[in-house]
This record gives C-alpha cells, sequence and structure tokens, in this order.
C-alpha cells in the first residue's frame, strides 16, 4: 500500500464532516482506506481552521501548513490552476499544492494520485512517491 499525503483547501468554517466524506470518496475511487494516510496538509491560512483540525485529530494525522511561497514551487505539475485561488492565497492550488509539498518532504519526488476534487466548500488531492 503506498504511503499517502491528502491536501485540503476549504472555504472558512467548512465542517470536518465534509473533508472526511470528500476524503473517503477519493480513497474509495482508488480502493484505498484511511490506513494508507500518513498525513494532511493545507496552507496556512487554514491554521485556524476548525474542521481541518478536526480532521487531524479525528484520523491521528498530523496536519502540516505550508506557505504560499512553499506551495508555490509545485505550479507546474497541477491538473487545475485556479485564479481566484491564486487572489486569495497566492498559489494556484492549495490542496494539490499541500498534497505534493508533504509527500515530497517524506518521500522526495511525488506525484498526484487523486487530482483536486470538490465537494462543496472543500477541495482535496492525493499525493504519493513515484
Amino acid at each position: 500500500m503506498p504511503a499517502l499525503y491528502a491536501g485540503f483547501g476549504c472555504r472558512r468554517g467548512c465542517p470536518a464532516q465534509v473533508l472526511e466524506t470528500l476524503l473517503r470518496q477519493a480513497l474509495d475511487n482508488h480502493g484505498l482506506t484511511f490506513g494508507a494516510l500518513r498525513g494532511i496538509a493545507s496552507i496556512t491560512l487554514k491554521a485556524d481552521e476548525t474542521g481541518l483540525l478536526q480532521l487531524a485529530s479525528t484520523l491521528a494525522l498530523p496536519l502540516v501548513l505550508y506557505d504560499a511561497a512553499q506551495l508555490l514551487q509545485y505550479e507546474p505539475q497541477l491538473s487545475h490552476r485556479s485564479a481566484f485561488a491564486y487572489a486569495r492565497s497566492g498559489c494556484w492550488g492549495v490542496a494539490e499544492s499541500a498534497a505534493l509539498a508533504l509527500a515530497s518532504q517524506h518521500q522526495g519526488q511525488a506525484r498526484l494520485l487523486q487530482t483536486r476534487l470538490t465537494l462543496g466548500p472543500a477541495t482535496l488531492a492525493l499525493a504519493c512517491a513515484e
């Protein structure tokens, strides 16, 4: 089972249940379980986001946060570039960039296993090592 890293983007106040549902959907798409996850990541702007903090606690996984400058380096690997996300956060895609950043930090060269998925106010991507 590959080590997976989930990246999340979300609007303010996004409930943990929405994030968990989105994560379950992404894992199911690939026949994987929560046991494959090694960490979740987002942008530093989400440091106080209750839903993300609750999800990390529920899954007993670290929540790793990156600033926009750290996430920008992953722009060439993104499947989707959002001008809205860039205007709000300073990076072109929080979920995919954060997943790639965390996988790279732990495994070296990373690739997206699940490109950007959206559910209401949340986005998610999964990354793993090459």
